[in-house]
């Protein structure tokens, strides 16, 4: 049907000609009520937003002098914000001298690795900055189905982590 066709018996049932699929060979278009098939749309949109789980990047902070108890109290904060399905950057910052002792601060990141080896995987290597040493957690489930490029980041930043600890001793 031509264009001038499609228009004329738009108009005589009072609705619109909609071109819906301009790439296809040759064009598609539709008779209908525009305005409600835009309405249409962005109630899909908003239904798609919803149903859609955003991961958010949470950060728990730390201090390399932190007692035990604290350490796990923070550790248990972490299990929980990865149950919740968010990825979590753990930091340990340095204030004053602290700085000239980097080890206590890779000390305290293995003991956080260790106690969630099994409820999370580490998506970056030990990220170093200028008063902070950092690494970012994911949760388990959500890497095991690539499983291979995170193991080989998690047993790397791992390493990193136990070498570090290796040479200063």
């Amino acid at each position: 049907m031509s264009v001038a066709q499609g228009v004329q018996l738009a108009r005589e049932r009072n609705l619109d000609l909609v071109e819906v699929a301009p790439t296809a060979v040759p064009p598609v278009c539709r008779i209908l009520d525009y305005g409600r098939y835009k309405f249409e749309q962005t109630k899909k949109e908003r239904e798609a937003r919803k149903v859609r789980k955003s991961t958010l990047l949470r950060e728990v902070r730390l201090r390399p002098r932190i007692d035990n108890h604290d350490l796990e109290s923070k550790t248990r904060l972490i299990e929980r914000l990865l149950g919740e399905g968010d990825k979590v950057k753990v930091t340990v910052f340095f204030r004053g001298r602290e700085v000239t002792r980097p080890e206590l601060g890779k000390r305290i990141l293995q003991q956080v690795l260790t106690n969630l080896k099994d409820k999370a995987v580490v998506d970056q290597p030990l990220v170093v900055e200028e008063k902070s040493l950092s690494l970012f957690f994911s949760p388990a489930k959500t890497v095991a189905k690539k499983a291979t490029p995170e193991e080989a980041t998690a047993k790397k930043a791992t390493s990193e982590v136990t070498g570090a600890q290796a040479k200063d001793k």
